[in-house]
């Protein structure tokens, strides 16, 4: 799936030869994180790819990996059998931050959802940060459940 959004980014689906610029955007999430070698970056995409309808999306502009997101379509028994999306790794380069391009991401994401089949996508943040808070609700997302988790690694910030 590839779609142009306006005149300045597209979005497709991440593939194999796109990991340098991946890896090199993730530190714009999380800089603390540990950067994979590219040959285990180029498993776990793999691995990733086998889920069906499930994506790592990314904007690109200037010929660059700018914003991001992962989709994982999950299989399920309720709801009619309908799957449904979980959303991740949101991340917009800080260079190129306020321009939409994560907004945009996202917006593709939900579209390969409901072509999936999914009948809801989710996603979960840890920030308490109003902007992030707001820049949710601007793509379509509904602050509408309560979460819970059980970490092996320490959420952000919290080593």
């Amino acid at each position: 799936m590839s779609a142009k959004v306006g005149s300045s980014m597209s979005v497709r689906a991440a593939q194999i030869e796109d990991l340098p610029q991946l890896i090199a955007l993730y530190p714009h999430l999380n800089p603390a994180d540990p950067i994979p070698s590219l040959e285990v970056a180029e498993r776990r995409l793999e691995e990733l790819l086998r889920y069906p309808g499930s994506a790592v999306f990314i904007g690109i502009a200037d010929e660059s990996t700018v914003a991001s997101c992962t989709l994982i379509v999950i299989p399920n028994l309720t709801r009619g059998c309908q799957s449904y999306g979980m959303v991740e790794n949101v991340v917009t380069h800080a260079d190129h931050r306020g321009r939409g391009y994560g907004k945009q991401v996202l917006q593709v994401a939900v579209g390969a959802a409901w072509k999936a089949g999914c009948y809801k996508v989710m996603l979960m943040t840890g920030s308490k940060n109003p902007a992030t808070l707001a820049f949710y609700a601007a793509a379509g997302f509904e602050q509408s459940k309560t979460g819970f988790q059980v970490r092996r690694l320490p959420a952000r910030g919290r080593a």
